[in-house]
């Protein structure tokens, strides 16, 4: 068995889909539209294969923080030299580092990161 992908609800999909896509290296679907409903959706494909399902939808609600559910996604970007590499670049371009990078107590060399609309995003080691 394997995770097919994961999903995120997005408020602003476009700004969302172009941030993976830069800073990941990701290839998009076409935008899937429910005309009825209005839910719409892109497949980001990471190079190993993997999957991130960007939606969204008129009315989402608010999310608490630190409740019962996800938490944060954890990407690889290689060696340790990588990680701090992809820090300086996600620095450069504005957006917050919460922590690291360090390593942490069960050995993974990390930061963390939040993408546009604040979700939590681990920056890894393979």
């Amino acid at each position: 068995m394997k995770i097919e992908h994961i999903a995120l609800w997005t408020r602003d999909i476009e700004k969302m889909k172009t941030f993976y896509e830069k800073y990941f290296n990701v290839k998009s679907t076409e935008l899937y539209v429910n005309p009825k409903t209005k839910f719409c959706s892109y497949f980001l494909i990471f190079e190993s294969g993997s999957r991130l399902e960007l939606t969204s939808k008129p009315f989402l609600s608010d999310r608490s923080v630190d409740t019962a559910g996800y938490t944060h996604l954890a990407i690889s970007v290689g060696a340790k030299a990588d990680v701090d590499t992809f820090i300086k670049t996600i620095l450069s371009a504005g957006y917050p580092l919460l922590n690291g990078p360090r390593t942490t107590g069960d050995g993974y060399y990390e930061a963390v990161i939040q993408d546009p609309e604040g979700n939590l995003i681990e920056i890894t080691t393979d």
